[in-house]
C-alpha cells in the first residue's frame, strides 16, 4: 500500500514541527523533509531546511527530538531532500553539494530514516557522454558511504532545465530511461535507485508507466506533481526553445499526468513505499493561505487513487 505524505519545501517559513502539524492535521503519514544548508537559495524551492543535518550528527537530543516528535503525530519521515548539482562546473559548489549530501546521508542512517533524496548533477556545459564521465569520478564515493550506511539514494529525474540560467545541458543528467541504463550499470548498488516523478515525461515526450514496469525494482521514492503542457505556445517556439515557455508546473490534476494509470501502474508492481505530493504550482504562491489550499486541493484529488 502507497504510503502517501508531503515535501516540506513547499513550506518556507513554517518550522519543522509546524510542517508534522500540517501533515498530521491534513491526514498524511509521512514528510519528505527539506534539508538544504544554510546559505541564500539559488533557485525557487531551495534552500528550505527542516531538518538541520549537521546538528543531527552533533546533537543527540535534537536528533531524538526531530524523531519523537514526528512519531507522536503519526508522522514518519520518508526521505532526507537535498537537491544540488553534485556535478556544478563551479568546483566550490561542487565540493559544498557533495560534503552536505554525504553528512545528510549520515544523519539518515542517525534518524533511521534510511534514505536521501537528491539529484545527480549535471556539468550544464559537457555533453552527456563528458557527464557520465564525471558521474563515474564523483558517484561511486556516495554510493560506497550510503551502503557504509545502509541508506538508500533516491534520485529524482527532474532535468533541472527550465530558463536560461539552466541552459544549454540542464543541471540533472539523470532523466531518461536510456540515461538510468548506463547509470545502474555504472554503479548497480542496491542502494542507488530512483525518486520518480512522473510529471518530467509529460514534457519530455516520454513514457511514465513503460518507465513504473521496467524500473520497479529502483524506485525507491515517488513525487506527485503535475505538469500542463500548451500546444499553442509549443507549436510557436518547438522543443528547443526554454521548456518553461511552453509548460508549467501544476499541483496533481490540474496538468497532463494521467493519474489513474499511474498509480494503477504502482500498484501492480505492488510498490509499497512512500509517495509524496511536491508543490510547485506558481498559482498557489500568494500567500500562505494559498500555499495550504493547494496542498488540500492536491491530497482531494489523489485520495480518489490511494487507499
Amino acid at each position: 500500500m502507497i504510503k502517501f505524505g508531503l515535501l516540506t519545501a513547499i513550506l518556507d517559513g513554517w518550522t519543522y514541527e509546524q510542517a508534522v502539524d500540517i501533515a498530521a492535521e491534513m491526514g498524511f503519514c509521512c514528510l519528505e523533509v527539506a534539508c538544504w544548508p544554510a546559505g541564500k537559495a539559488e533557485r525557487r524551492y531551495a534552500g528550505v531546511s527542516h531538518i538541520d543535518a549537521e546538528r543531527v550528527l552533533e546533537d543527540d537530543a535534537y536528533a531524538a527530538h526531530v524523531v519523537d516528535y514526528a512519531a507522536a503525530k503519526g508522522i514518519h519521515i520518508s526521505s532526507l531532500a537535498f537537491y544540488p548539482n553534485t556535478m556544478d562546473a563551479d568546483l566550490d559548489k561542487r565540493t559544498a553539494a557533495i560534503e552536505h549530501l554525504k553528512n545528510l546521508i549520515r544523519a539518515s542512517a542517525k534518524l533511521k530514516v534510511n534514505m536521501v533524496s537528491t539529484f545527480i548533477g549535471n556539468d550544464q556545459y559537457k555533453t552527456v557522454e563528458e557527464n557520465i564521465a564525471l558521474f563515474s569520478e564523483i558517484w561511486p564515493p556516495i554510493i560506497k558511504l550510503a551502503e557504509e550506511n545502509n541508506v538508500k539514494v533516491a534520485i529524482e529525474n527532474c532535468p533541472m532545465l527550465f530558463g536560461a540560467d539552466q541552459w544549454p545541458g540542464g543541471q540533472n543528467l539523470m532523466c531518461t530511461p536510456a540515461i538510468y541504463r548506463k547509470l545502474f550499470e555504472l554503479i548497480p548498488s542496491p542502494n542507488f535507485g530512483l525518486n520518480f516523478d512522473p510529471s518530467h515525461y509529460v514534457w519530455q515526450g516520454l513514457d511514465y508507466l513503460k518507465t513504473v514496469y521496467e524500473f520497479k525494482d529502483r524506485i525507491f521514492h515517488i513525487h506527485f506533481k503535475d505538469i500542463k503542457l500548451y500546444p499553442e505556445k509549443l507549436a510557436e517556439c518547438g522543443v528547443m526553445a526554454y521548456p518553461l515557455d511552453y509548460m508549467s508546473p501544476k499541483i496533481p490534476g490540474l496538468g497532463d499526468v494521467n493519474w489513474g494509470a499511474f498509480i494503477s501502474a504502482l500498484n501492480d508492481i505492488r510498490y509499497d513505499g512512500d509517495a509524496v505530493i511536491e508543490v510547485e504550482d506558481k498559482a498557489f504562491e500568494g500567500c500562505n493561505e494559498d500555499i495550504l489550499k493547494s496542498i488540500r486541493l492536491s491530497k482531494r484529488y489523489l485520495d480518489n487513487y490511494i487507499i
